[in-house]
C-alpha cells in the first residue's frame, strides 16, 4: 500500500495578523509547518509528502526547509489555488501514480500523533474515507440572523472536524473533479466525500491536535510545551 501525504500551507492565515502566512511563523524557535511535518514523518505509513504552498513563498519554504532539515521523508513542493479546496486539488494532482491513500493535513496541527495518523489510513483502505474527530463537548446553540437561541441541538452524535483527512485516493480525486466541474464548495475534504456519496468512518483524535489560527491558539500552544502536555518532535 503505497501512502502519501498532501499538507496544505498555502492559506494567508490573516486571523493572525502577522507579516508572514501562519506556516512559517515561529513556534518554539521553529517554523510551525516544519514542526507539522516532523510530526507526520513519525508515521510508520507514510512514504511521501507533498507540501502545497503560495507561489510567491516557495523561496523561503525551501530556505527554511534546508534551515530545520532534513527531514525523512521524501517531498514535493506544489503550488496552490486561491481557495484551500482548490489546494488541496492540486496537491492531490501531484501525487504519485502507484499512490493508494492519501493524508490530508493542516499545517497549522503541529501535535498530531503518529498513531492517529496510522490509524486514519488504516480506517481508509478499508472504508473509503477517514475523518479525525473528537466529540463536542460544550453544549451547541443553533442562533438566528439576530443573535437570539432558537433551539439547543443534541451532542451525544455530534463530533469535531479535524485532520487528517484520509482517503482512497480514487475516491477523493474523483470527488474534487465532480466539485470542481459543477462549482460545488465545502469546507473541508469530508464533505466533498460525503456529497459524493463516499463513507467516511470517524477516527478518535486528540484535543491537542488544535489548529493554530489566532495568536492565542499560538500562546496556548507555546504553554502546553512548557507545561508538558503536548510535544512537539524533533
Amino acid at each position: 500500500m503505497v501512502v502519501h501525504a498532501v499538507v496544505v500551507a498555502a492559506g494567508k492565515g490573516e486571523r493572525m495578523g502577522a507579516a508572514l502566512p501562519k506556516p512559517f511563523l515561529p513556534l518554539a524557535g521553529v517554523p510551525l509547518f516544519v514542526h507539522t511535518l516532523r510530526s507526520l514523518t513519525r508515521s510508520t505509513l507514510l512514504q511521501k509528502i507533498v507540501l502545497v504552498i503560495a507561489a510567491e513563498y516557495e523561496p523561503l519554504c525551501r530556505q527554511l526547509l534546508e534551515q530545520h532539515g532534513p527531514l525523512r521523508l521524501p517531498m514535493l513542493l506544489v503550488h496552490g489555488g486561491q481557495e484551500r479546496q482548490d489546494s488541496v486539488r492540486l496537491g492531490l494532482a501531484a501525487l504519485d501514480p502507484d499512490c493508494d491513500i492519501v493524508v490530508i493535513h493542516d499545517a497549522a496541527r503541529p501535535f498530531i500523533e503518529a498513531e492517529i495518523i496510522d490509524a486514519s489510513i488504516k480506517s481508509a483502505a478499508e472504508h473509503g474515507g477517514a475523518l479525525v474527530a473528537v466529540p463536542a463537548r460544550d453544549t451547541i446553540k443553533r442562533v438566528n440572523p439576530q443573535g437570539g437561541v432558537v433551539e439547543t441541538v443534541p451532542r451525544h452524535d455530534l463530533w469535531l472536524a479535524q485532520t487528517p483527512q484520509t482517503f482512497r485516493v480514487a475516491l477523493i480525486r474523483e470527488a474534487h473533479a465532480r466539485a470542481h466541474t459543477q462549482g460545488i464548495t465545502v469546507t473541508d475534504d469530508v464533505a466533498l466525500l460525503e456529497w459524493a456519496g463516499g463513507t467516511v468512518a470517524i477516527v478518535p483524535g486528540d484535543g491537542r491536535n488544535f489548529k493554530l489560527t489566532t495568536p492565542e491558539d499560538v500562546a496556548l500552544a507555546e504553554a502546553l510545551l512548557k507545561m508538558g502536555t503536548a510535544r512537539l518532535h524533533p
